[in-house]
């Protein structure tokens, strides 16, 4: 048995209402691996999670962690020896905050030698994301040109870094004062809050873009699928402006997803699809053979430099309210990550 700190999301609370609780981790059983956390993100799906908006996160209380970067302790039967020792990074969905956690050995995706466990934590989830949406469902060739709003985020900057190794034509959408680091990601800055933002995207592309990653949903989505040229992909992945609106969790998404269906069922030439990193779980060979490739390719981008890690900060874990409120405000660009806590 094992000694570990976690953090408890207990219900519907602010920030300052998370829980930090110390509890037992037991040896890790057949197929299973005990993993020391050294870091873990903290995601936008945790901002849902707090006000229960998330829309299939576990009953009340849990302990939330999208992704986790950490070292293999101890390993069970039927799990190789040698994995003790080694970095690897995981998507957990939920549990990651914590110090020291059981998971299967079947998801953990090797970390290059070399590379900061910060760095590497804040390319899990947003890395896959972002890979997946560019490559495999929006299949954009170099020469295009992409729409990404929430340029500045965790998925959005990595996305514009995987766009422009492509020769991938950016324009992002974003806040003012995110618009140097948007810029100096190679990308065309947008004002996200611009009163005609079709009229200023049609300014970079007259024709149209041949994709639009939006995260936001709402009406807005309307403009980012009439902003595809023919041939062009609609990718939305979630639905940020209800994360403050009160009522199902469930009902907007659902909405989207319908509305998008339609869409996509429309002789207009141009695609539409909702991403769910999730999808394919049930055949879990093969959903786990694709994630670790995807997850790979992307780590080893970052291990040459291709890509550059963006941390918007670090906190101990014992400080996850305060890092939870940093990355609600809308001040930082990349992700907030946690690190141990130094007694842990």
């Amino acid at each position: 048995m094992t000694r570990a700190i976690e953090i408890v999301l207990p219900g519907v609370v602010e920030p300052r209402g998370l829980q930090v609780r110390e509890t037992t981790v037991p040896a890790p059983g057949e197929g299973l691996a005990s993993v020391r956390v050294e870091a873990s993100g903290v995601s936008f799906a945790e901002q849902q999670m707090r006000r229960g908006k998330y829309y299939d996160q576990p009953p009340f209380p849990f302990v939330p962690g999208y992704d986790l970067v950490g070292t293999v302790t101890a390993v069970g039967p039927g799990v190789p020896p040698a994995l003790v020792g080694k970095r690897f990074a995981a998507l957990t969905k939920t549990g990651g905050w914590a110090s020291q956690v059981v998971l299967p050995a079947a998801d953990l995706v090797p970390v290059p030698d070399g590379v900061d466990p910060v760095e590497a934590e804040t390319v899990v989830v947003n890395g896959i994301t972002a890979w997946q949406m560019l490559h495999r469902v929006a299949k954009v060739r170099s020469g295009g040109t992409i729409l990404v709003h929430g340029a500045n985020g965790g998925v959005g900057s990595t996305l514009l870094q995987l766009a422009r190794h492509k020769d991938i034509r950016v324009i992002g959408t974003a806040s003012p004062r995110h618009h140097d680091t948007v810029r100096g990601l190679g990308a065309i800055p947008i004002d996200y809050r611009d009163t005609d933002l079709p009229a200023r995207v049609r300014e970079h592309a007259p024709d149209g873009v041949d994709a639009v990653f939006d995260h936001v949903g709402g009406p807005g989505v309307v403009d980012s699928y009439r902003l595809l040229k023919r041939g062009g992909t609609l990718v939305s992945y979630g639905s940020a402006s209800t994360r403050d609106v009160a009522g199902s969790s469930q009902l907007p998404v659902l909405k989207l997803v319908a509305r998008l269906m339609w869409w996509n069922c429309a002789p207009t030439g141009r695609g539409a699809h909702f991403f769910n990193i999730w999808a394919g779980k049930r055949r879990a060979a093969a959903f786990r053979a694709k994630l670790a490739e995807d997850l790979g390719n992307v780590l080893a981008l970052l291990a040459d430099g291709t890509l550059t890690a963006q941390v918007a900060a670090r906190f101990p874990l014992t400080e996850a309210a305060a890092a939870v409120e940093l990355a609600e405000s809308g001040t930082v660009a990349g992700k907030v990550v946690l690190v141990p806590s130094p007694a842990a």
